[in-house]
């Protein structure tokens, strides 16, 4: 997708009050390490050679990058305006605002 926050807003724009968006997206750590597993290493793959140059050839082009993770997700949400991210299990994802602690 050329455009998550684009996309986000929208949903967000289309959504009651109460209303909620689900994202489904194959399971991704939020760093290499996490990642660096058999299927982790598929996924990296598949990512670099179909969906990142997908992106990269549409109008915004974000790029999210092989394997966004819930935080960067999260991030992209919260940009969008859609604030309430939680992981399948019911977990609280805060995104990352790049500021380091």
């Amino acid at each position: 997708m050329g455009d998550p926050v684009g996309a986000a807003r929208h949903a967000r724009q289309a959504l009651k009050d109460d209303g909620t968006v689900l994202l489904a997206e194959p399971f991704a750590g939020n760093n290499l390490a996490e990642n660096s597993t058999p299927v982790g290493r598929l996924y990296y793959a598949a990512s670099t050679m179909v969906c990142t140059p997908n992106s990269l050839s549409q109008e915004v082009g974000l790029g999210l990058g092989a394997q966004a993770g819930e935080v960067r997700l999260a991030q992209v949400f919260a940009e969008g305006r859609l604030h309430k991210v939680s992981t399948g299990d019911g977990d609280a994802v805060q995104p990352d605002t790049g500021s380091k602690k």
